[in-house]
């Protein structure tokens, strides 16, 4: 995997479209290199950083300056280093973060994961333009990002 410089306290956030590898890239980066690793979908859930659901799109609709603060509280606590990982990491501003990383897969393993998760076909073609078009990328490039790709 990828050993990280431990001299000083680093956050990573790992972003990119939906099922293309940054739950298992971010786990791995994290015991890799014993930071912390903060599931954000997990968070979002369990402290309410959401306004509704959406019944069409079958997902919540997050609060996105709400996420970005309570991250920050979470990134200013910890004694170690993290890796925070969501599709909606990008969106924390660049001051807080030293290294984002966008996670890419082919197109055809990414069909399949998003089938096998039993996504409706909209959905499924929602996400697999968010990869074609790179949008986690392009956001994260144009909020100031020091960006990675990651090809799983």
């Amino acid at each position: 995997m990828m050993k990280l410089q431990k001299n000083n306290k680093l956050t990573i956030i790992v972003t990119g479209s939906v099922c293309s590898g940054k739950t298992t890239f971010a786990k791995k980066l994290a015991e890799d290199n014993d930071f912390g690793y903060v599931d954000i979908s997990k968070l979002i859930k369990e402290k309410k950083l959401f306004d509704s659901y959406d019944q069409k799109r079958k997902c919540l609709v997050v609060d996105v300056r709400k996420l970005n603060k309570f991250l920050i509280k979470i990134i200013k606590k910890s004694k170690k280093s993290l890796v925070l990982d969501s599709h909606l990491s990008h969106y924390l501003h660049p001051k807080y973060v030293d290294i984002c990383f966008v996670t890419k897969t082919d197109l055809k393993v990414l069909k399949k994961r998003l089938e096998k998760r039993k996504y409706s076909k909209e959905k499924i073609r929602e996400n697999l333009d968010v990869d074609i078009f790179d949008i986690c990328y392009n956001e994260a490039l144009s909020l100031g990002h020091k960006v990675i790709v990651v090809s799983n």
